[in-house]
């Protein structure tokens, strides 16, 4: 996992911007299966923004503490429900940090 600089981050804010949530967090929580699927789509992506749903009864940031460590990325941010998580892909770079 690297480490991102401040730079990396509002790089990668403004990268996400236009970026609709790929994945939904509910009463279920976070399960090996959602991590799973979280991290087949960082390879593909990179980067990508996860929702936490109203019904959701774990608290936003452990969610994106259990994603990050579970999927070794990093958390970019966390705005509202929303949770935005960049790794670099081994086989589809595309995203290139400043």
């Amino acid at each position: 996992m690297t480490k991102l600089t401040s730079k990396n981050i509002k790089q990668l804010k403004k990268e996400a911007h236009h970026l609709n949530p790929i994945f939904q967090v509910g009463k279920n929580g976070v399960t090996d299966n959602f991590i799973e699927q979280i991290d087949a789509v960082l390879e593909k992506r990179e980067l990508i923004k996860v929702s936490v749903l109203q019904n959701c009864l774990e608290d936003k940031d452990d969610i994106a503490e259990e994603i990050s460590r579970n999927t070794e990325s990093n958390i970019v941010s966390i705005i509202g429900n929303t949770i935005i998580i960049y790794r670099q892909s081994k086989e589809n770079k595309q995203i290139e940090l400043s």
